[in-house]
């Protein structure tokens, strides 16, 4: 709403766009109307006129605030100079509200300030929101603006302050003080600051970070916002204050005429264009026909056209440079992530930090046809959203797609219908177990057939335990006096591997186990590598029975975010899920649980966790290890994996 109202009185629309109607201009994709949530970053740019006379040209991107979307928001801050967290004072600091300040900040984004709305609803306060505001992100987080009875007043800027705002003035002089020493000498001095004093204190703070503007508006009735748009022009920091480096720790000028170099933030995928891909400009300058160079590909794109994005609207401009974000159609070979540069440079810029996927679903095509398109269909949605991964299990024969949550599903499964017409079902995946043994084993095969000509011989006898930590030996002859001769030995090991495939409990591949072969016997005609094959392969599987074997599973390590007030309701699942808490801390005022937790208790986790703390609470997860299941659990595994392979040899 907020940014509708920007983009109204910068005069991009004629109206201003609602999220309610379906017109806003941060949401032009039909599963965001329909959902009445952002989905995708959208960009727009317009000159505002400051009231010191001076054009300022500004790019907004406006982000998704939903947890499954907010891997938008870390390619936005990448883009940025700046940002503006918008709270709401009826409902105060969310965790959404944390987790974009977090973004911010551990993507080395300083310069942050924040827009309170909602002072028009009931019950609501701006100094009880600014308090909440301090308490969360510190006290360098200053009050520019206020709505008083007589307007909306510029505190920095108005010589005749209402008395309750005198003490805020003070607080900024005070903040502005504290950036340097002179400023510091003369505050301690003359007891105050003038207002030009004041705001060159508070321009190094806010880009240093240790001050954070906040401003009173209303976007609906547009009060506050002229004040809002003119402190940030003259307030918040432009290109080449914010420090951009290559891998190298190089920082890149901010420089018109320095040799071009550019990032990819995001990737679009239109209809009727194609890809679109999202450059934000470090340096140099950027027109129609030039050649780049893809650092990342080692390619060469053609720029055949520069577009600002407004909306649905696309407008061709001629040239841009430093600090500006066009969209680049077309382009070949260039992803997300990747740099693009002047021809025969080698700057490589650090690739976006996107978070880990917390949801996995097995997809599969619902008709042949469907079939032959989904892997374009694929590919689609990883341009256009690296958060989302497509991999193949090998063991399991699934198609794996993994994003933040079940909303980020199920809208990935909308867009492949809409962008590639491609139908596809979800379901749970299966899980890809493994075996182990608890005990020692001993296993004996002696292979003889005869059927005529020669015959096939070998005689196997092996030892197996389980592998001691730090062991990297897992295979070992300790045949003596040529018991087996050395060159049927490496068919004894390929006849172990065979075996280590499917386990002794349900069929499951084998792990962590050391295998010693300490006898065996052969006949000087009738022995052969397949026959040592096949003894060694029923040897281990004779072993493996004796060896006390036990079912794996794999263990995730979750990292939950939640408010305080939620805690025994996450504590009380998590051991329903058989899950073991490792540690509680706080941060930035939210609870942090770190437990292990198996990944098949968690498929459905994201939709649990958001009704269990009613969408405030936020999680991700990265594997750990595998460990045994329990027994009564891995009976019904078992018996569940019998019914299936009985079905597959069918």
């Amino acid at each position: 709403t907020l940014t509708d109202a920007i983009a109204f009185k910068l005069g991009l629309n004629d109206r201003q766009g609602s999220v309610d109607n379906g017109s806003s201009i941060s949401d032009t994709h039909e599963e965001e109307k329909t959902r009445k949530m952002s989905i995708f970053a959208d960009t727009f740019s317009a000159v505002h006129k400051c009231n010191n006379g001076q054009d300022y040209l500004v790019t907004f991107t406006d982000t998704p605030g939903a947890p499954g979307f907010y891997g938008q928001a870390r390619g936005a801050v990448r883009a940025a100079d700046f940002a503006v967290i918008v709270v709401d004072a009826a409902s105060g600091i969310e965790a959404g509200t944390i987790r974009s300040w977090q973004i911010c900040t551990k993507h080395n984004l300083s310069a942050i300030a924040f827009a309170v709305t909602g002072l028009d609803k009931d019950n609501t306060s701006y100094e009880k929101t600014i308090q909440e505001i301090r308490e969360n992100f510190g006290k360098g987080c200053c009050p520019i603006t206020a709505q008083t009875a007589e307007g909306t007043i510029n505190i920095l800027d108005k010589e005749d302050l209402p008395e309750e705002l005198g003490e805020t003035r003070t607080f900024l002089a005070e903040s502005a003080a504290e950036t340097s020493e002179e400023l510091m000498n003369k505050y301690f001095e003359e007891g105050t600051l003038s207002p030009a004093e004041i705001r060159s204190g508070l321009l190094v703070g806010v880009s240093e970070g240790s001050i954070h503007p906040i401003y009173a508006v209303s976007p609906l009735s547009g009060k506050g916002l002229p004040e809002m748009l003119d402190s940030i022009c003259k307030l918040l920091p432009g290109p080449g204050v914010r420090q951009f480096a290559d891998i190298e720790g190089n920082v890149q000028p901010s420089d018109a005429d320095a040799p071009f170099t550019a990032q990819v933030w995001r990737t679009e995928i239109d209809t009727f264009v194609g890809q679109l891909s999202f450059i934000r400009i470090l340096s140099g300058t950027l027109t129609p026909g030039a050649t780049l160079q893809n650092n990342n590909t080692n390619t060469t794109e053609v720029v055949s056209g520069l577009l600002q994005i407004i909306g649905k609207k696309q407008q061709q401009v001629q040239i841009a440079g430093p600090g500006e974000i066009v969209a680049l159609p077309k382009l070949k070979n260039t992803h997300t992530g990747d740099t693009l540069c002047a021809v025969g440079t080698t700057t490589v810029l650090p690739p976006i930090d996107y978070p880990q996927s917390v949801m996995h679903v097995a997809i599969s095509a619902k008709t042949q046809a469907d079939e032959d398109k989904i892997g374009t269909a694929m590919k689609r949605l990883q341009d256009s959203d690296p958060t989302l991964l497509f991999e193949k299990n090998e063991e399991t024969k699934e198609v794996i797609m993994k994003g933040l949550g079940d909303i980020h599903v199920d809208v990935a499964v909308a867009l492949m219908k809409s962008q590639s017409n491609v139908n596809v079902e979800i379901s749970t995946p299966k899980v890809a177990y493994r075996e182990t043994i608890t005990g020692v084993g001993e296993g004996h095969h002696r292979h003889k057939k005869q059927t005529g000509g020669h015959g096939q011989f070998g005689e196997v006898y092996l030892r197996i335990a389980p592998m001691a930590e730090g062991d990297t030996e897992w295979f070992v002859d300790k045949t003596v006096g040529g018991s087996i001769p050395g060159n049927f030995m490496p068919a004894v090991e390929k006849g172990v591997k065979e075996g280590l495939l499917k386990g002794a409990v349900a069929g499951y591949p084998v792990q962590g186990v050391k295998v010693e072969v300490y006898d065996g016997s052969f006949h000087p005609v009738d022995s052969s590598e397949v026959a040592f094959k096949i003894a060694a392969a029923r040897a281990f599987r004779e072993a493996m029975s004796q060896a006390k074997p036990s079912l794996l599973e794999p263990i995730m390590t979750v990292t939950i975010t939640i408010p305080d007030s939620y805690m025994g309701a996450i504590t009380g699942d998590l051991n329903h899920r058989r899950g073991r808490v490792l540690g509680m801390e706080m941060q930035d005022n939210l609870q942090v649980i770190t437990a292990e937790v198996p990944l098949a208790e968690l498929f459905q986790y994201p939709a649990q966790l958001r009704s269990l703390t009613g969408s405030r609470g936020s999680h991700e997860m990265t594997f750990a290890r595998y460990d045994i299941v329990p027994s009564q659990i891995a009976k019904k595994i078992a018996a569940a994996r019998e019914t299936e392979l009985a079905f597959d040899d069918e």
